[in-house]
């Protein structure tokens, strides 16, 4: 009886000690227990931001990309006192290590900072100011304090990803910008144009913060935006920039402009756009060779000659009295450039366009459409010079051709529209005019993408467009391009000349328009241009050039001698192309295999007759990864194994995009992928100890 007296006992102090810890934990550790619900068991849904494609020039090279930026900062409420002892026990080798990594702080004032942050007992006081790269980030976590959890250390990284260009300002304008962090959207340029594919889909992932550390539980992937692919050379790029930024500091003159185009394409293989800042120094400020609304001087004329020989109304072996290189028109005195000295007395057509008369074309047009002005107007329409482009970025000016029935109209209207004035017309609409003349009449419309990638698959292209297949007939054609070919060799474009090929082109001078006309308005700014294509017999590219500057002026002089460097510059970099890629068709070749898997390499060159040579047992089944070697004797492939551990990062250099993927998304890993062709640098080392879901970038060239 005694021991269930004792039974029930012990039976009762245990009920009532747990009544009493239950009080204890509802009531007076309410808050408490509060805080720990609201602090470490919450779940909550939060974004996957997805990583931003890249853009890729049309040679391979990575010209705008998206990389990770850390902000890190500390928890000093994290870990309770063991934290804080195990911190105050490192403090000084965490330091030392700090400074190592941020030379412009010492171990002294690191220690000064941190310990500031830990008497304020701040939850996110920030270790260094600024953004650091990927790599500092590693570096950091490799100091064994911060290497700890998170909740153990109190160490906190924000990620954001960047977006970086690694050619610097080249063709910085055109590749446009974001706003700050890849998320908040583009500003302008190819990034604007193609935000919604570049940008990718966010995903959602399930966040759970405990006592051991946040898990978090991914619900829907994010997807990752697709790769543009631009119509950009960087090394033709470069070429055009160095030309242009040379002759501008020469000049001192105020901007310029360079676009380089395929004639048969219409993609633009370099686009330049420089203007001097406050500095003095030039940058890519904004896309003039798209948007500014110029004048164009004496380029136009080759339309106006254009319309005229279509016509009918002249023919190259008329004759026109420029007298004393001074006429007055419908009382304005018309010049040409040399009326200082006497002028040019008179011409043939061929030598107005040679010599660049403004008398010359004012005289034919004004004579033969003074009376019907909307003919000369419409045949300009016709060719498609009034028409906008509909370019694949933003910011492109509109055409303005005014005709006789719709503006203002006046007897000397004609003739300084003949001669590039009273019109408004962006140099891309110039170009993409000259461009059809090199192109035997088809007008094609200038491409700054070529097409969409994910993964190194084409995803979509964009074909060749033409806006208008004819913009003369190949009589008139034939004649327009022995003239341009004539005013390089023999004409005022002569500083465009080149010694190893033909060149042809128009120069251009126009004062710019301040309210006023042209030469009448008496201004002192000029813009100098020169617009044609090489080599003249068979066309590959067309490209125009375009300064401002103040002061008197010469278009062949400036523009195109810059024009002519950059001919010869390209020109030299195809040739030598052309020699790297020539095969004698007479010896045998056996081709370079990329690394990656060994059966599919093996099939492959089974269907060119290639012997291969496998040094490893066949199993058709089982992929086999691994490397290739040429044979001693030249005439075959060896076909080698080679192990790779699952948990370490294998080295991928050498191996194509399908492989790079099936073998790194088997070991678990994220892959991203930027350039195209085989791989050559990869963001996490050969032998590093990986885990699932951990991303790597692979880049390809």
């Amino acid at each position: 009886m005694l021991r269930y007296f004792f039974v029930t006992l012990t039976m009762g102090l245990i009920g009532i000690t747990i009544i009493v810890k239950v009080f204890f934990i509802m009531f007076v550790k309410r808050e408490y227990w509060k805080e720990v619900d609201t602090t470490y068991f919450v779940k909550e849904n939060v974004d996957i931001p997805p990583t931003r494609g890249n853009i890729i020039s049309s040679d391979g090279k990575l010209m705008s990309s998206s990389l990770p930026e850390y902000r890190i900062y500390m928890d000093f409420e994290a870990g309770g006192i063991a934290q804080d002892t195990t911190l105050m026990n490192k403090m000084d080798e965490i330091c030392e290590r700090l400074h190592k990594i941020f030379s412009d702080k010492t171990a002294a004032e690191f220690k000064q900072h941190l310990l500031k942050g830990r008497r304020e007992e701040s939850r996110r006081y920030p270790i260094y100011p600024h953004r650091i790269s990927y790599k500092k980030y590693k570096e950091i976590r490799q100091i064994p304090f911060f290497a700890m959890h998170g909740l153990k250390s109190g160490f906190i990284a924000e990620e954001y990803n960047q977006r970086k260009k690694p050619f610097g300002s080249l063709a910085a304008r055109t590749l446009g910008e974001v706003y700050g962090s890849t998320t908040n959207g583009a500003k302008n340029g190819i990034e604007l144009a193609f935000d919604s594919i570049l940008r990718g889909k966010p995903g959602v992932a399930q966040q759970q913060k405990t006592r051991t550390g946040i898990h978090t539980k991914e619900i829907i992937p994010a997807t990752d935006g697709y790769d543009v692919v631009t119509s950009i050379d960087v090394s033709i790029q470069d070429i055009c920039e160095k030309a242009l930024l040379d002759k501008l500091q020469e000049l001192d003159a105020s901007e310029g402009i360079v676009i380089l185009m395929e004639v048969k394409t219409g993609e633009v293989k370099a686009i330049v756009n420089m203007t001097r800042d406050g500095n003095g120094q030039y940058r890519e400020l904004r896309n003039g060779a798209i948007s500014n609304m110029m004048e164009p001087g004496s380029t136009f004329k080759t339309a106006s000659i254009m319309v005229a020989l279509e016509d009918g109304k002249i023919t190259l072996e008329d004759r026109v009295d420029t007298e004393n290189g001074i006429k007055m028109m419908h009382g304005h005195e018309m010049k040409d450039h040399n009326w200082q000295r006497g002028g040019y007395q008179v011409l043939s057509v061929r030598e107005i366009m040679m010599m660049s008369s403004n008398i010359g074309v004012s005289t034919l047009i004004d004579e033969h459409y003074g009376n019907n002005p909307d003919k000369y107007v419409e045949g300009l329409y016709r060719m498609g010079l009034n028409q906008p482009l509909y370019l694949q970025i933003p910011g492109e000016g509109e055409p303005n051709i005014r005709h006789p029935k719709n503006g203002p109209w006046s007897k000397t209207t004609l003739p300084w529209m003949s001669i590039g004035y009273e019109t408004q017309i962006p140099p891309i609409n110039i170009l993409t005019f000259y461009n059809a003349i090199a192109n035997n009449g088809t007008m094609v419309k200038p491409r700054f993408v070529t097409k969409i990638m994910r993964g190194g698959d084409v995803v979509k292209e964009y074909p060749v467009e033409v806006i208008n297949p004819a913009i003369c007939s190949q009589e008139t054609l034939k004649k327009i391009r022995e003239v341009l070919q004539l005013v390089v060799s023999n004409g005022l474009g002569k500083p465009a000349k080149s010694g190893q090929f033909n060149i042809s082109g128009k120069t251009g001078t126009a004062q710019i328009s301040k309210g006023t006309i042209g030469y009448k308005s008496g201004t002192v700014d000029y813009l100098v241009s020169f617009c044609g294509y090489f080599p003249s017999e068979n066309p590959e590219y067309s490209g125009i050039v375009v300064i401002q500057k103040s002061e008197t002026a010469s278009g062949g002089l400036m523009a195109g001698s810059v024009f002519g460097r950059i001919a010869e510059k390209v020109y030299a970099k195809k040739l030598t192309l052309d020699i790297t890629d020539a095969i004698d068709i007479n010896s045998a070749t056996i081709p370079k295999v990329k690394r990656g898997e060994m059966m599919k390499a093996q099939t492959a060159l089974k269907g060119l007759e290639i012997e291969s040579y496998a040094r490893f047992p066949i199993d058709e089944k089982t992929p086999v990864w691994g490397q290739t070697q040429t044979s001693s004797n030249s005439k075959g492939i060896i076909l080698e194994k080679r192990e790779f551990l699952r948990e370490f990062m294998p080295n991928v250099t050498g191996m194509g995009a399908r492989d790079i993927v099936y073998l790194l998304e088997s070991k678990g890993l994220k892959v991203f992928l930027t350039g195209v062709g085989k791989a050559y640098a990869q963001s996490i080392p050969e032998g590093t100890l990986i885990k699932t879901g951990q991303s790597v970038t692979i880049q390809l060239k």
